[in-house]
């Protein structure tokens, strides 16, 4: 990273990786032009967990090419004043592979589903048995995490 002052901790790269819950999804498509899709996930046990559908245009691309990236924004606030944007952003480097097992895929599920829908545990298990044979999960193992923050973040936080 050219802006060393601006880069965020490893540590600080995972908290906002639990935080957040969407991000894009950036993968080699047909052609070779990137394909970016806005997904939702978790982030749990250092990897980031997301579901599909079972085929599509994202799956083709991943069964291509499992190198990805994941980008997701913290923060974006609009300072007119400055010309300029008050940011914090991470972006994950890795490979994403689709769960086989059963057991995998029931794990993912209810990561998702406690992420999303909290203390609905018989709802849950409901949604995990109508879906599981209908649905994709796929893992991305991260390889390199980058985090970058505003300048002005970063000042503020020195005073």
């Amino acid at each position: 990273m050219r802006r060393n002052r601006q880069q965020l901790s490893r540590e600080e790269c995972e908290r906002i990786l639990g935080r957040c819950t969407s991000g894009v999804l950036a993968l080699t498509g047909d052609n070779g032009y990137s394909y970016a899709v806005p997904l939702s996930y978790v982030y749990a046990d250092g990897a980031i967990i997301f579901h599909s559908t079972v085929e599509g245009h994202k799956v083709d691309a991943i069964k291509r090419d499992n190198r990805c990236s994941f980008c997701v924004i913290e923060q974006d606030e609009i300072k007119p004043a400055e010309f300029t944007t008050y940011f914090r952003s991470v972006i994950a480097f890795g490979r994403i592979h689709i769960l086989e097992t059963a057991d995998e895929k029931v794990q993912a599920l209810r990561l998702l589903g406690r992420r999303y829908s909290p203390g609905d545990e018989p709802g849950l298990q409901r949604e995990i048995d109508k879906s599981l044979d209908h649905v994709l999960l796929l893992r991305l193992n991260i390889d390199h995490l980058s985090g970058k923050e505003a300048i002005e973040l970063v000042r503020a936080r020195q005073h």
